[in-house]
């Protein structure tokens, strides 16, 4: 025992000596931050820095602080304050703010505020004690003085709902919190309410009379509808147009409703909304679900008053006269709700093809309208055998007709020029179409504002005189006045709509009707001279025939020098004009048969032939048929070929022309677009002119081209004229692609013509382009008109 005693004291003595000696090794505050520093490096150590750096601190530590603070403020800290308490970095706070979440589930993450259980059974507390109080509380103002989001507040009040907060949720509407006594107490309200009303009331009158929570109101007022306690219907949903209907009232309505339907066989939708029904169509078919109705624009008609209408409109259509169905309606219809009406008995009855609607409200039949016509017939031949006798207007048509083609096909030698040169257009020599003026419209000089197109003008302006003339003299039947009258003796009860709207649809048909009569009284009045009349017209169209078809073969030979991509478009230009008349002059001369031939045969379209063609006789369709298809082809022989294997089958005799003829027609054409080229003004025009006279002057062949084509014309010269005169024509060239661009670009655009060598050039103002113009113009026309003896000889 003395001996552990005397150990204890040994160690005591060895203690306080080690206590009292100095320390040999210490360590550094710098190397000590190192070694600290490798072992959080190596994730020996776990520990943070503090943001003033003089610290380490645990994360366990960070978390034991985080509570302590959560619990010193009540429950509830902002996760940025902690930072300034705990004295770490924000990254750090809210991972130990993650851990604690997960690891706590007391405790929640909101807006980036920790909160626990605790802080939320304290607003509970709080929250029951203004419910109790004021025995409601909404969401929307508890949001406003705790600053917490909506449906989190919610959840966590419903879940304390029963223990804490002695109160309940609306299910309709989980934005508010109301006590049982405040709740049976506007039930009471409600009950009482509408237990008096008789009528029906708009619910929104009765919240801003008496202050009801809307919300509560509904969800009361369909509890108690439900559960039987309050008799009625609310109609219209919850929403402004909401009402309550008694069952009283509803019964009362119902039968008024079903009796005055039942009497009348239409409901009007104002008399069910003066009687309280906010929609008396959804009523109607909602109440009538079985019922065969029509819906109208103010009105519901049943089945009886449908019948009614389509047996009178049957009976009208079968004894072929007509029907108003306004005395038919009551007076409450609308014109827009009979027209409406009729248009569906008219879809019933299937007999559009029998019948029209006149007026919107009156049906007439086929047969009645037929019986209209017939009633004219008599004054058609009168009036017809009267006019016969002051003039014969159809022997005056017909002059007009053959002077129409006379514009395009007259003689040389008239000394009128517009009426050569519309001859020379149907020919195809020394036309507009023929010799140039129409290619350059093609040259895009149609979008020139400043570009002159005289003989152009004129030619179409003696065109149109033309053919307003023709129409001018269609002689008229009856005016619209006379006609009215008429039919007013015919049908004396009828209303004037009908009257009116039946002469509009008579006037054309008895317009042409009574040409006709004309035509037939002119034809019985001349059959002493008819025949001889017909074979002039034949002898006319004969040579007209064999000229376009000569002119279209010497055309064909200029055609052939040029290249394969500019053949083509020369040849396609020809089919589009000159091949296109010749076949149009066919087409209406075999028309004239079948009564489908028209004043002027150049107006005449593809779809005119079509219908021709479908008119035609057997053995002239086929030919006629791939006549027509040629002409959107790209070969003149093959056009030809078909021209002639038309004419064969149609009995027409194409009379070709010989040498003598053809040198003929290459002089008539020369001097034609000579004398179109003295008078022309137009720089581009003249280019035109010359380069085609040029043209037939080298090469002793006619060329009908359009104006994209000039600058191919020009370049196949190159070889055939003298190098001065073909500079000469290029500068030229060049000057009118200028006035062009200059026409329709910007003056500050540079873009290159298409020459493609004047992007280079120094831009000239418009002014300088035409003065130049202007200076050149007579040395161009001097090319043909006084050609160099050189050009002569050669000739």
């Amino acid at each position: 025992m003395s001996a552990d005693w005397e150990e204890i004291r040994r160690l005591a003595a060895d203690f306080q000596r080690a206590q009292l000696s100095d320390t040999v090794q210490r360590l550094s505050e710098r190397n000590c931050i190192e070694i600290v520093a490798k072992l959080i490096a190596e994730k020996q150590l776990d520990v943070v820095h503090t943001l003033d750096g003089k610290e380490y601190i645990t994360p366990s530590q960070i978390s034991k602080e985080i509570r302590d603070e959560l619990q010193v403020r009540g429950g509830r800290v902002n996760v940025v304050e902690l930072q300034q308490v705990v004295n770490v970095d924000l990254t750090h706070i809210e991972s130990r703010a993650n851990d604690l979440i997960r690891l706590d589930k007391s405790v929640q993450l909101v807006l980036g505020q920790l909160v626990d259980n605790n802080y939320l059974d304290q607003i509970a507390e709080e929250v029951n004690d203004k419910l109790q109080e004021a025995g409601q509380v909404t969401i929307s103002e508890l949001c406003k003085t705790y600053d917490l989001p909506g449906d989190f507040l919610t959840e966590s009040l419903t879940l304390r709902l029963g223990n804490i907060i002695q109160g309940k949720i609306d299910q309709n509407n989980r934005g508010v919190i109301y006590t049982e006594t405040f709740v049976a107490r506007h039930k009471a309200r409600i009950r009482g309410l509408f237990t008096a009303i008789t009528r029906p009331t708009p619910v929104i009158n009765l919240i801003s009379q008496h202050g009801f929570p809307e919300h509560l109101l509904y969800s009361l007022l369909e509890e108690l509808v439900n559960c039987g306690r309050l008799k009625g219907t609310v109609v219209g949903g919850r929403q402004d147009k909401a009402v309550f209907i008694p069952d009283i009232y509803a019964r009362t309505q119902s039968n008024w409703i079903d009796a005055f339907f039942k009497q009348n066989g239409y409901l009007e939708f104002d008399s069910l909304s003066r009687l309280g029904i906010p929609d008396p169509v959804g009523y109607i078919r909602k109440r009538y679900k079985s019922t065969q109705l029509v819906y109208l624009k103010s009105i519901c008609v049943g089945q009886s008053i449908m019948d009614q209408v389509e047996a009178s409109a049957e009976e009208a259509i079968s004894s072929g006269s007509w029907l108003d169905i306004v005395p038919l309606l009551p007076s409450c219809f609308s014109m827009e709700d009979a027209s409406f009406l009729l248009q569906q008995v008219m879809r019933t009855l299937n007999k559009t093809s029998s019948a029209r609607i006149f007026g919107d409200t009156i049906v007439v039949s086929e047969k009645f309208i037929s019986e209209c016509i017939g009633k004219f017939n008599d004054l058609m031949q009168h009036k017809a055998e009267r006019e016969m006798k002051k003039s014969p207007v159809f022997l005056v048509t017909e002059e007009d007709l053959k002077q129409a083609a006379v514009l395009e096909t007259a003689t040389i030698g008239k000394k009128d020029k517009k009426e050569e040169r519309r001859k020379k257009a149907a020919e195809g020599s020394g036309s507009i179409r023929g010799g140039g003026c129409g290619n350059a419209r093609e040259m895009k000089i149609k979008k020139t504002k400043k570009k002159s197109r005289k003989d152009e003008d004129s030619d179409d302006e003696l065109q149109t005189a033309s053919a307003n003339k023709l129409k001018e003299r269609e002689i008229p039947f009856m005016s619209l006045e006379e006609i009215q009258d008429v039919l007013r003796k015919h049908v004396p009860d009828s209303p004037d709509e009908l009257i009116v709207e039946l002469s509009e649809n008579l006037i054309r048909p008895l317009t042409k009707s009574y040409q006709e009569v004309v035509r037939s009284v002119f034809m019985s009045s001349t059959s002493s001279s008819s025949g001889a009349t017909r074979r002039q017209t034949m002898k006319d169209f004969q040579e007209e025939l064999s000229t376009l078809y000569n002119n279209i073969r010497l055309f064909e030979k200029g055609i052939k020098l040029f290249t394969d991509e500019t053949q083509s478009n020369l040849a396609k230009h020809l089919l589009k004009t000159v091949c296109t008349d010749i076949t149009n002059l066919i087409f209406n001369f075999l028309a004239g048969d079948i009564m489908m031939a028209v004043e002027d045969y150049t107006t005449i379209t593809s779809e005119v032939r079509k219908k021709m063609l479908s008119k035609f006789q057997e053995e002239a369709k086929g030919p006629l048929t791939k006549l027509n298809s040629l002409l959107s082809g790209k070969s003149i022989e093959e056009f030809l070929s078909g021209l002639d294997s038309a004419a064969d089958a149609c009995g027409l005799l194409v009379k070709k022309g010989d040498k003598k003829k053809e040198r003929q027609v290459l002089f008539q054409h020369r001097q034609a677009l000579i004398e179109q080229l003295k008078i022309t003004e137009d720089a581009a025009l003249v280019l035109h002119l010359t380069s085609v006279l040029l043209f037939q002057l080298n090469t002793n062949c006619m060329l009908h081209a359009p104006g994209r084509c000039v600058p191919q014309i020009i370049a196949f010269l190159n070889t055939k004229l003298p190098e001065d005169q073909h500079s000469l024509l290029t500068n030229y060239q060049s000057l009118v692609v200028k006035q062009l661009i200059g026409h329709t670009k910007p003056k500050e655009d540079n873009d290159t013509d298409m020459t493609g060598d004047l992007a280079d050039e120094p831009e000239k103002s418009s002014d300088n382009i035409r003065k130049e113009l202007q200076e050149l113009s007579a040395t161009i026309k001097n090319l043909v008109l006084r050609p160099r003896k050189s050009s002569a000889t050669e000739e």
